[in-house]
């Protein structure tokens, strides 16, 4: 039988799909990655998945044509992996794709709460031709977890080292960090915004998808009025286990704390605070840990942004900040790497979640399968 996985990834940045193909040995040893593709989302796509993050109108038959078109692109996308890797369908033994997050709202309202991915499971099977595990983070809340971060246990398989304690930080849309002590417990949470509130900023004020290497946020200047009346939130003072979304973190929550200021900052400035409110979140969160950690790992979109790289190793002085491509894993292949995984346990039987991190009342087998 195959030990050949595909990951696919599509996160809260809404920049696009990744697809990692990976080697999972069965008889164990170390993942190997052997192949990797990346396609952005059309404009039309990226603003309606935008636009389904919040209430609107006949939001179910527009989130069920989104879940078709994320469903038609995903398998676009591996069939470029398979044809760069000179492979077939039937040489992979599953696929993991995570959907796109609508809607994160674990816990919430009947004390069970939902997660909501939008992807048409049944149509990627019918159009890749391989099985599809998807619908990873619902049964994990169902059993009273977070449902959110999924990828610390993946972390520990691949970047824990029995001497040394280190963290891993995901910079998408949301940021997740996971510590990875060498005593080998393993904990994890999500930060806060990552590069969400400073995508929609400078999409407002710029016309462009973010801010690249930071530089437009390096222009200004810290606002400290609205940087203390953001890190306020109550989210950031929640003890694990905790996660977070769009639900939170978007536009309309950032221009209730402007509307509020003495002075109207520039554009810039507010800019160089949503950085700065992302670098302190992770700081902050490491602070309150206690954890003493030799290396910070960054990965996802944030970790190209260099302004934001320079800022974490500011606030971080005792740590060595680097990318993860440091450690054997290029930073946009992590999150996708991690859903070959996840689809990988679900086959083998294995448990996907770490309940110390989602806070579920067990393991769990994760997923839900589309046979091919």
């Amino acid at each position: 039988m195959s030990d050949l996985f595909i990951g696919l990834m599509s996160g809260t940045s809404l920049d696009g799909v990744d697809a990692v193909l990976a080697r999972f040995p069965e008889a164990g040893g170390a993942m190997q990655t052997l192949g990797h593709a990346h396609q952005p989302f059309s404009k039309a796509l990226r603003e309606e998945l935008l636009s389904l993050n919040q209430s609107g109108s006949d939001e179910l038959h527009r989130a069920a044509l989104a879940a078709n078109a994320l469903a038609r692109s995903y398998a676009d996308l591996v069939a470029q992996l398979l044809e760069q890797c000179a492979l077939r369908p039937q040489d992979i033994r599953a696929l993991g794709a995570h959907g796109q997050t609508v809607r994160h709202r674990p816990g919430e309202f009947d004390g069970i709460g939902y997660t909501s991915q939008l992807l048409n499971g049944a149509l990627l099977a019918e159009q890749s031709g391989i099985s599809v595990v998807c619908d990873l983070r619902s049964r994990d809340v169902a059993a009273g977890g977070q449902g959110a971060p999924l990828v610390p246990a993946f972390h520990r398989a691949v970047f824990g080292r029995a001497d040394e304690s280190l963290a891993v930080l995901n910079i998408g849309g949301i940021s997740n960090i996971t510590l990875l002590p060498a005593d080998g417990q393993t904990l994890g949470f999500d930060c806060g915004p990552g590069n969400c509130l400073m995508d929609a900023w400078i999409a407002e004020h710029q016309g462009q998808d973010y801010d690249a290497d930071g530089a437009w946020a390096a222009q200004g200047q810290v606002v400290p009025e609205l940087l203390l009346a953001l890190l306020a939130e109550p989210f950031f003072a929640k003890p694990p286990p905790r996660s977070t979304g769009r639900d939170l973190f978007h536009l309309a929550w950032l221009q209730q704390h402007l509307a509020r200021l003495s002075t109207t900052p520039r554009a810039e400035d507010v800019q160089a605070t949503l950085l700065e409110l992302s670098a302190r979140a992770v700081a902050d969160s490491l602070r309150a840990e206690k954890q003493a950690l030799s290396r910070l790992l960054v990965c996802g979109g944030g970790a190209l942004n260099r302004q934001m790289m320079q800022r974490l190793q500011a606030l971080l002085p005792g740590t060595q900040v680097a990318r993860s491509d440091d450690a054997g894993l290029p930073v946009m292949q992590v999150e996708a790497a991690a859903f070959a995984w996840l689809a990988m346990r679900f086959v083998r039987g294995l448990p996907g979640n770490l309940p110390a991190v989602t806070g579920a009342a067990g393991p769990r087998i994760l997923g839900a399968l589309h046979p091919a």
